[in-house]
Parts: C-alpha cells; structure tokens; sequence
C-alpha cells in the first residue's frame, strides 16, 4: 500500500536552472527526484510547496511523494543526502496523510530578498544578495510597502508569462528591515504569482533609490498593468523561507529561523 511523504529541503539556488525538470538542464526537482528514487528503489514524483526560478535559494521547500518503500525518517533523510550533490540537502522527514498537498495544503508562504547596500560589491554575497552601492530611503520604502498589504490584484507584480488562473493574492505582511549593511525585504502571503516578490522588490528599490513616489505602489495596483510596474529584480537576492501548513499534519518544521508572523491555524 503507498504512503506519502514529506520532506524538508534546503538548497542554494545558483547552479541550478529552478526547481522545475527540463530537457537537458539542471534542476533541483531532477536531482532530488534521482535521490529519492534511489532510496525507495523506484521511480518517484515529487510536488513541491513554491516552484523557485533559476538563482533562487530556499531555507525549506516542502515537498511530497509517494512510495511503496519501508523506510524510517532517518533513512530518507540520510539515504538521500547521500546521493544528493553539496548544494542540496533534506533537512526532515515525515509520513503525512494521503490527503496532504505540498502546494494546496499550505496555507501561505513566506520569501526573503536581500539586498546589499555598501560602496564596494562583496565576492562572499554575489549569490546571496543583489548589491546596490547608494543608500535607500527605507522610510519611504516601507510607506510604500505597507500599501501592498491586504487582499488585492497584482497584475502589476506577475510576470507577463504568469500562467495563474487569477491575479488576486493576500500579502499578509510586506516588512524592510535593515540588518547591517543589508536590507531585507520580508513578505508573507496565501500565495504568489510568477516573479511578483521579484517585482515587488524592484519596485520598491525604484522607491527607495527617489526614481518614483511612494505612491507607485498603490498607482500600480489600480492600474493593473504589468508593463508599466519597471525591472524585475534579479534572482540571486531571493530566498524561498517556508510554507505554512494546518497544525493536523504535524510537519517537523524549523522553529525560530526567521522573524515570520505567525498565519492563523498554523504551527511554527
């Protein structure tokens, strides 16, 4: 009889051309897909809780698979780290029941984007935050920010391709914290459309750099045009966080990796 179950993964996104299987690439789905096979002893599936573009990191995707194999957490855990490359790892394990989706279960999803803001670029974080040499108006950023908060449609801030059914998301909170010489843009949401954290990002920086008004953000929602929103920022400074999910599945997640705020009938 198979069961289903749930993985934690971490990765760093640069070598990688996303998460989704293509012809020919590298891809983060392919290689967990050979690893988890290679445990069960059979070919698997796996859906996960946010599909990431090339350049894209996460701290805890969430993934999902079915399997005839008997294994215990340990051994998925270990037996797939053992066949996983460095710049990717299953961080936990866990039988779920046949209903639970990584994708539809989850109950919202949290990104991080960074952004380095000092004179000289940094070789550490090339691949870990978008690098601007001037300073950015976090005030006016966050004005603009809060805005975009709430239930609202974000055809200004998907991707031309965005596949969606509809434009309408819940940002449950949109934060810009500044940590050191780094400005991080935190954003909680019940769901988000191709490349819109991406576009939020650029939009704000376009704020906090003086090139547009604080009022930007709330001119963009009305006008629902995706080609008048300016540059999506690029992929290197994004951080899939984790997906939040009913507390009846009892998912092993991280506790205390990042200041979140906490989704109704959810556990952190």
């Amino acid at each position: 009889m198979p069961v289903r179950i749930a993985l934690g993964v971490e990765y760093d996104g640069t070598d990688f051309h996303g998460w989704q299987t293509q012809p020919e690439v590298r891809t983060i789905q392919r290689c967990l897909e050979t690893a988890v096979g290679r445990v069960a002893d059979h070919p698997v599936t796996l859906q996960c809780a946010g599909r990431t573009d090339a350049g894209v990191h996460a701290h805890e995707q969430v993934v999902h698979f079915d399997t005839t194999a008997d294994r215990s957490e340990r051994s998925w855990v270990l037996g797939c780290n053992v066949n996983l490359p460095p710049d990717v790892a299953v961080r936990w394990a866990r039988p779920v029941e046949a209903r639970f989706h990584a994708r539809f279960s989850a109950l919202a999803r949290h990104y991080r984007y960074q952004i380095l803001v000092r004179r000289a670029r940094s070789p550490l974080q090339r691949h870990r935050a978008l690098w601007v040499h001037t300073p950015l108006d976090l005030a006016a950023m966050r004005e603009a920010a809060a805005t975009l908060v709430g239930e609202h449609d974000f055809t200004s801030f998907r991707a031309l391709a965005c596949q969606a059914k509809s434009p309408i998301r819940r940002v449950h909170y949109l934060d810009v914290a500044e940590q050191g010489d780094r400005v991080l843009l935190r954003v909680g949401a019940n769901g988000f459309l191709h490349h819109m954290v991406r576009n939020l990002a650029g939009v704000l920086m376009a704020i906090g750099r003086g090139d547009a008004s604080v009022n930007w953000t709330r001119e963009l929602l009305e006008v629902r045009d995706r080609t008048l929103s300016g540059v999506t920022a690029p992929p290197q400074g994004l951080f899939f966080v984790r997906a939040d999910y009913p507390v009846e599945f009892d998912l092993p997640q991280l506790e205390g990796a990042e200041p979140l705020r906490q989704v109704a009938g959810t556990r952190w």
